[in-house]
């Protein structure tokens, strides 16, 4: 594994300036963070470590991984940060590590295909149990907050005619479908998350992600626009499997941080947020922003045409509760996002 290079300091001090205020509150506090390194979780650890030193805080994170060693390969600027701890274990069973934790947050997950069509009953357990374990530790070791990375995958498909999903959206997976197991894995986690606060005294966070673009994104798996920069970078022509005309919206990984940190700390327990963008585009639209972005040059080959009058598949979310209830608002545009984005991959 190479490498990766540290975030920019032009982001982190981005997400630093956005929740600045928040932060008081966690002095000399643990945190426990699952999923530390995934694109979610890099993000956070990163961000954390740069705002504990900026602001003095002397909080401490633990970092939960099957194989701690990858993340020492993949982040060894953050592996000698004596403020982190590596903590090794599965989610589903992992032994918990002594002390208390202030907060917790739970984002592991895995969104690959290949986990989700080829070991769907591994997938539903690891998002299902693994909630249910990490709950069950946060509310003996006396965690004030809990944080859930739960996915807008939960509303199910979304009506053509539906242009963005507000949370109050009651549509859901189709449980008889074997490809429903992540968003009805993710239903599960939300409902153990008011199972486990009616319990006790544990305030649960609950964030639906959508799409997302930045450092840390795969330019090589599942990701159109990863994919899309990946090609770009390559000199390679952009390639769409499908006609490009579904449409998605992309959220920078600093805005991502800035709304994760801002549902942990202000947020009310129990009141689900999407995060993500409201600015959808077409993916043949986004194929044209990152090569106009990237290399004006670059060839845009569409696998099929596109049916006239067939319905357009829709992945975009409402995120007018996160604006109204907490100021969270998109700060990085998709160009910008884009070419953030390369000039980290490409450095």
């Amino acid at each position: 594994m190479k490498p990766a290079k540290p975030l920019s300091k032009q982001d982190l001090n981005l997400v630093l300036e956005h929740t600045a205020a928040l932060w008081e509150e966690a002095r000399g506090q643990r945190f426990f963070v699952s999923g530390g390194t995934g694109f979610f979780g890099c993000w956070l650890v990163e961000s954390f470590c740069h705002i504990n030193h900026a602001l003095d805080l002397g909080a401490s994170m633990v970092v939960l991984s099957r194989a701690p060693g990858v993340f020492a390969v993949k982040c060894p600027h953050l592996a000698d940060d004596p403020a982190l701890t590596f903590h090794e274990g599965d989610i589903r069973n992992f032994r918990a590590p002594e002390g208390k934790f202030g907060y917790v947050i739970h984002a592991a997950t895995d969104t690959s295909p290949k986990g989700i069509f080829e070991s769907p009953l591994t997938t539903f357990s690891t998002i299902v149990d693994g909630t249910e374990h990490v709950l069950q530790f946060a509310a003996a070791l006396g965690a004030r907050k809990f944080l859930l990375t739960s996915s807008g995958a939960v509303y199910g498909k979304q009506p053509p005619d539906l242009a963005y999903v507000p949370e109050t959206y009651s549509g859901a997976p189709d449980p008889l479908d074997p490809g429903s197991v992540y968003g009805e894995g993710k239903r599960t986690a939300e409902l153990l998350c008011a199972l486990y606060q009616k319990k006790g005294h544990l305030e649960c966070k609950i964030v639906r992600g959508w799409s997302f673009c930045g450092p840390h994104l795969p330019l090589d798996q599942h990701f159109a626009i990863g994919n899309f920069i990946g090609d770009v970078l390559a000199g390679r022509p952009i390639q769409i499997q499908g006609d490009g005309t579904p449409r998605r919206s992309y959220l920078y990984g600093a805005d991502l941080a800035v709304w994760l940190w801002t549902v942990l700390f202000r947020a009310p327990a129990l009141v689900p947020f999407n995060v993500g963008s409201r600015n959808d585009v077409s993916i043949l639209e986004l194929a044209q922003a990152v090569a106009s972005s990237l290399n004006p040059q670059t060839e845009i080959h569409v696998g099929r045409e596109a049916i006239p009058g067939a319905p357009v598949l829709r992945y975009v979310p409402c995120v007018d509760r996160a604006r109204e209830l907490l100021g969270l608002r998109q700060t990085i545009a998709l160009a910008e996002c884009v070419r953030r984005t390369a000039e980290w991959y490409r450095k």
